[in-house]
């Protein structure tokens, strides 16, 4: 079982290349170099471990979705409403009616840590952190990214002493996580803006290593400052004076915000490597399919992207049409099983390109979208932030943003004030059904309370960034929106609330039997409630959101 234990920081004197090819994984290719340079008793050089960091950059940024289908499809994505498998994992008690499986769970802890955090760390001791600081600014992005991923899963996380001790991992408390991550951003903004002003229009080091944005520093910053943004509304309703501060210096910031579909962050893929929700809904015989909110919404708003989204179910009962699987769902009813469930509707796996579709099999995996950053900016506005602009106007560019981006004839969309979710109906066991949990319409009402405008913007925001489920999830459990069907079965025991629905993921049972059980059991108290999926993160307070 992987551990965080990784981190620890290892006596040398410069770069450890077995450390770094282990931690970032490498690919065959670079596992020959690693074989012939291993048997040197030299320790590499500057040159030499610089051009072997420019090779790590890429498997470090596509492990930030390590081990997919059980860390995020299986919990963030289902939890999200966007989707739900037809499969009854573990006989039909799963995460899926919150019969919470540590054994899924768990690579969603350790993972970032061995995959990310471990060799970044590694970066961190080499030359490229004063010889290359803008790639070093890259690297501190990717760590952010992963990590918040952690964090707004679990709560309290070893971050700011992960890797120092050999002993024991203390946890910071949620505050200080994203209190560092707000200076980590710094330091990256301030790396890249710096390479910039000193050398306008060359790329990073990292160039043809970097499978997000091939060495674009200009992109590299926009990034920041809208992952500043992002992190900032995370905690608005916990620490306002704080993210007001934050927000405001994104978007003031030089380099400014991500605007148009070609500044969006989406991590490529490369030699063998598929997009990994291509690999759960077609390569895994079909273990995702639509969840019956994205149907809800999309069908109910006759949404252009929906069928760039996902595609028509296939059973004969109703092919044609879209029909999702309500979340927590027995799929084992009368024995139907898989076999009766993959006949709903799916995710689009195919398009005369299908590296352009959501989950095309060569899809680069959304990191962050500038349709989402208008939408922070509309919620900004909504709350008299400085240098958000019109709430209005931010929240229509955000929709055409992303119609454009899916090359989506977005038609007369926004100006669509009639249209509502639709009841969910499952053509196969009544005892799904619900009404729509929603009323809401697509235009924009000038005249709506500033609750109804926030709903308004959460729930395009949310059809907007499909289907980057980790951020879907965090923003429903912050907001209350888009307004998500309960789950059909709840098998929690009691420990999370039907109503309220999973609000995290306990910690792996392994953390409370080694050596860091005294640490885990001290983030218990720092998360103020009981280690399961019905307490609340510190951000996540419960109160209005105006």
């Amino acid at each position: 079982m992987k551990s965080i234990y990784h981190l620890s920081q290892h006596k040398i004197k410069g770069l450890s290349l077995v450390l770094l090819l282990a931690a970032a994984g490498l690919n065959q290719g670079c596992k020959k170099n690693f074989e012939s340079f291993n048997t040197n008793d030299n320790l590499p050089t500057t040159e030499q471990s610089l051009a072997l960091l420019r090779s790590a950059i890429g498997p470090i940024q596509q492990n930030i979705f390590s081990n997919y289908q059980i860390a995020q499809n299986l919990s963030s994505d289902a939890f999200s409403g966007y989707m739900m498998p037809p499969t009854p994992f573990g006989g039909g008690i799963n995460n899926m009616n919150y019969s919470l499986n540590n054994g899924w769970n768990e690579t969603g802890f350790n993972d970032q840590y061995t995959n990310v955090m471990a060799p970044i760390s590694k970066i961190a001791i080499s030359p490229l952190k004063t010889t290359a600081p803008e790639s070093w600014g890259i690297s501190l992005l990717v760590q952010v990214i992963a990590m918040d991923r952690v964090t707004d899963k679990f709560g309290p996380i070893p971050y700011t002493q992960a890797g120092k001790s050999l002993i024991s991992q203390p946890y910071d408390d949620q505050k200080t996580v994203y209190n560092e991550f707000f200076k980590q951003i710094d330091t990256a903004a301030n790396n890249l803006q710096a390479f910039i002003t000193a050398n306008p229009g060359k790329k990073a080091y990292y160039d043809t290593g970097d499978l997000v944005y091939s060495g674009d520093v200009a992109k590299w910053l926009k990034l920041a400052n809208s992952l500043r943004l992002r992190l900032a509304m995370r905690i608005v309703k916990v620490d306002p004076a704080t993210a007001k501060l934050q927000a405001e210096k994104a978007m003031a910031a030089s380099g400014g915000l991500m605007t148009v579909p070609s500044d969006n962050a989406a991590v490529a893929q490369s030699g063998n490597r598929n997009n990994d929700l291509w690999n759960v809904t077609v390569n895994y015989d079909g273990d995702n399919a639509m969840g019956a909110a994205l149907e809800s919404y999309m069908v109910g708003y006759a949404d252009p992207r929906l069928s760039i989204y996902c595609t028509p179910a296939t059973d004969p009962l109703f092919a044609g049409k879209y029909v999702g699987i309500r979340s927590g769902a027995n799929t084992s009813f009368n024995g139907l099983g898989k076999a009766g469930y993959k006949t709903y509707s799916s995710l689009n796996s195919s398009t005369p390109d299908n590296s352009k579709a959501p989950i095309g099999q060569k899809a680069p995996q959304i990191l962050m979208t500038a349709a989402e950053v208008w939408f922070l900016k509309a919620e900004a506005a909504l709350r008299g932030w400085t240098g958000a602009g019109d709430a209005q106007t931010n929240y229509e560019t955000g929709i055409t943003t992303s119609m454009q981006q899916w090359n989506a004839n977005i038609g007369n969309y926004l100006a669509d004030a009639t249209s509502k979710p639709t009841d969910y109906v499952d053509p196969k066991n009544p005892a799904n059904n619900a009404a729509a949990a929603s009323t809401i319409t697509v235009k924009w009402d000038g005249t709506a309370s500033n609750e109804v405008k926030l709903e308004r913007i959460i729930t395009q925001k949310w059809l907007a960034i499909f289907p980057d489920g980790a951020e879907a999830w965090a923003d429903f459990r912050r907001t209350g929106y888009p307004k998500l069907f309960t789950v059909a079965n709840n098998n929690s025991g009691g420990t999370i609330n039907t109503q309220l629905q999973i609000r995290r993921l306990p910690y792996p049972t392994a953390e409370y039997g080694n050596g860091n059980k005294d640490e885990v059991r001290k983030a218990v108290t720092l998360l103020g409630g009981p280690d399961n999926g019905g307490t609340r993160l510190w951000w996540d307070v419960n109160k209005a959101n105006f």
